[in-house]
């Protein structure tokens, strides 16, 4: 069965562009199966599937002569004097294949569409051999709105989401699929399992795969238990702001090497780290970013988050779809969670109340924001002026 992502049409749209088409994202987040349906769906027979972990493809597209590319590829039945399509699955596996993607583009009529697990290693390695070539689509775990379509459970949608008020009917009908996409995310994989141990193990598995394959094939990076403990580290400190120099002494590893860790996690799509809202140089401003887990279940995994923390990391990837986040801290204290592109302050409770309106309506005047809104992750008993967070679809 193939569950169409938000992206697909998007993407297939992209089919009639010359340039290639880059599916990249996290590992397990469905770029092979994506990139397989739509070869599916392109009506021609001039088309073929290379999957770069096998090691005779590798070799194929490792070759120095691309003409003999060329004829592997025509002693298949492939015809390069018309238009092809070629699917090339996992690029990030083989090194020369950014200058054998720009010859074959440059010199044949041939429709790539390729995917790769890192934006780390694909926006490095194809920003200037394939500048004017290429165009990315980043994929990443499920929305709560696919997450729903995986679970083939009907949802309306809703243009005006941030106006909406508490509707308990469909918090009713939804408030225990909701609770699930908090515990273990939105990996499409671990949503179809059926059990919760199923479903923590697969989770296990994909934080192995990220540590054993994506650090190991995209780092130099040796001490890879120095590397989990960190990543452990920062999953318990989902939604704080990072202290770079705490972090530093807690792990013992250098600041260099830290801040060289920290960007690898977020280019690689594990992280995030959360910059803060600053419309002047008010001395008050809190600088430091906060750090978000690409997906709940994955963090949850390493460090047991508190329900606090798995509620805000989930929203905060809900919300990245609508648009520039950022947050807002004073040093007093006082914060506001999301700042959406400039104008909209959310705070996230998991029971709003009357005094956390109140509240947040108060700092966003000095956040200079005059829209503000709740989320909820739970009914409150009298007060409705917030959304549900299900409603972020």
């Amino acid at each position: 069965m193939f569950y169409q992502r938000k992206i697909y049409p998007e993407i297939k749209k992209h089919l009639k562009q010359k340039q290639i088409t880059v599916i990249t994202g996290m590992r397990r987040v469905g770029k092979t199966t994506i990139l397989k349906h739509i070869l599916e769906e392109i009506p021609s027979d001039n088309k073929a599937y290379f999957d770069l972990e096998r090691v005779d493809t590798r070799e194929l597209f490792s070759e120095k002569n691309y003409e003999l590319i060329i004829s592997a590829l025509e002693n298949r039945g492939l015809n390069l004097k018309q238009g092809l399509y070629l699917a090339i699955d996992e690029i990030q596996l083989s090194g020369n294949i950014a200058s054998v993607l720009k010859y074959l583009y440059d010199n044949y009529n041939i429709k790539f569409i390729v995917s790769g697990s890192s934006s780390f290693y694909l926006k490095n390695l194809f920003s200037e051999s394939l500048a004017g070539r290429k165009k990315i689509f980043e994929l990443f775990p499920l929305d709560f709105g696919e997450f729903l379509t995986f679970k083939e459970v009907s949802f309306k949608s809703i243009d005006k989401v941030f106006q909406m008020d508490f509707e308990k009917s469909e918090y009713e009908r939804l408030k225990s699929l909701y609770e699930e996409f908090v515990s273990f995310g939105g990996f499409p994989e671990v949503v179809l399992l059926k059990t919760n141990q199923a479903k923590k193990d697969l989770l296990n598995d994909i934080v192995s795969s990220y540590i054993n394959i994506d650090v190991a094939t995209l780092s130099d990076f040796r001490q890879q238990n120095d590397f989990y403990s960190l990543i452990k580290m920062l999953a318990s400190r989902s939604g704080t702001r990072l202290d770079y120099t705490k972090l530093s002494q807690l792990t013992g590893i250098s600041r260099p090497t830290l801040m060289n860790y920290l960007e690898f996690l977020e280019k690689t799509y594990l992280i995030y780290r959360l910059p803060v809202l600053a419309r002047s140089s008010d001395k008050e401003i809190v600088k430091a970013k906060k750090i978000y887990f690409c997906d709940t279940g994955m963090a949850n995994i390493l460090a047991q988050l508190s329900g606090g923390q798995q509620f805000e990391n989930t929203v905060f990837n809900q919300l990245r779809s609508y648009g520039e986040l950022r947050y807002f801290a004073l040093k007093t204290g006082r914060e506001i969670d999301f700042i959406l592109d400039a104008l909209l302050a959310i705070e996230v409770k998991e029971t709003p109340t009357t005094s956390d309106l109140k509240n947040l309506v108060e700092t966003a005047k000095r956040a200079k924001t005059k829209k503000v809104r709740l989320v909820g992750r739970y009914a409150s008993p009298k007060f409705k002026d917030y959304l549900w967070a299900g409603f972020l679809r």
